[in-house]
């Protein structure tokens, strides 16, 4: 059997069988991080590399370079709704995200349109939609690289690159208002025709806001048209404050007293407050006269 012939076998035998794809502890594993604020989605996808004895300020991460943010591929992160990063307007979409440290003090944080790319390979300054200056703070040491979220409010967040003695923060603002109430009305028009209560939380959300009246008062009439209790009857009472109609308000809230004061478990914790406001509303009626 000469020497041709068995090369020839050899890559017969190779090619005729498909190899199994083998797994391996990876040095950089991947990771991911998810939160919502208000109702807008926020997810980052990253790998995460260790310091591992390096000096990474300035050497590993060299000053002046674009840096991926991570290891390996390039770092992503999804919006699913418009936001605002450190004030400025960032559209719903996924985005390669990167850094820029110009120095131990000035970094900008940069998301781009190319979500393909490994690492910075390929990357295009022209296809960053959004450029962001950010300050660096100290951290506690922290051996892997790590996002995670923080400072959580109503209407924004901020997310956090740490890795070895820095932090990168930066705020991210979310629309929560129109959103929500384009969600009420979505979720109203299927509920059933026994739901006295959604309709009581929706117009409870734009009591605590403070807006769109009208449509408050048409959801809380739907509410107490489905079923009067003394909750939505003092929820009522708060809208009519709001519009600085102070005598039904003061009705209402008597006649939800009265309700309450029957049979309905989740009535006494309210009951202070709702004294208070009778006591309020009737200095500003009186007041006005």
């Amino acid at each position: 059997m000469n020497k041709h012939f068995l090369t020839t076998l050899l890559l017969f035998i190779c090619c005729s069988y498909t190899f199994a794809q083998i797994r391996l502890p990876q040095p950089s594993p991947e990771a991911v991080v998810s939160q919502t604020i208000g109702l807008t989605d926020i997810t980052v996808t990253y790998h995460t590399p260790g310091v591992k004895g390096r000096p990474v300020w300035g050497k590993l991460v060299p000053y002046g370079q674009v840096w991926r943010s991570g290891a390996n591929e390039a770092t992503v992160i999804s919006f699913s709704d418009d936001v605002k990063i450190n004030g400025q307007d960032l559209p719903a979409g996924t985005y390669s995200f990167f850094t820029l440290p110009e120095s131990e003090t000035n970094w900008f944080v940069i998301f781009n349109r190319n979500t393909e790319l490994w690492g910075t390979e390929g990357y295009k300054p022209e296809e960053d939609v959004l450029r962001v200056p950010v300050k660096p703070e100290a951290a506690p040491f922290h051996e892997s690289l790590l996002y995670y979220f923080s400072d959580m409010k109503a209407t924004e967040g901020r997310l956090n690159l740490v890795w070895e003695k820095l932090k990168i923060p930066f705020t991210i603002t979310v629309e929560v208002f129109n959103k929500t109430v384009a969600t009420l009305k979505e979720d109203l028009a299927s509920v059933k025709a026994d739901d006295w209560n959604s309709y009581a939380q929706a117009a409870h959300f734009l009591i605590q806001n403070n807006k769109q009246h009208e449509l408050a008062l048409q959801w809380i009439n739907k509410s107490i048209k489905i079923k009067e209790n003394f909750y939505n009857n003092w929820l009522k009472a708060q809208l009519l404050a709001q519009k600085d109609e102070y005598e039904e308000a003061i009705n209402l809230t008597k006649k939800a007293l009265k309700l309450g004061s029957k049979d309905d478990k989740t009535f006494t914790p309210l009951t202070h407050e709702m004294e208070r406001s009778l006591d309020v509303w009737k200095v500003k009626m009186h007041s006005r006269d």
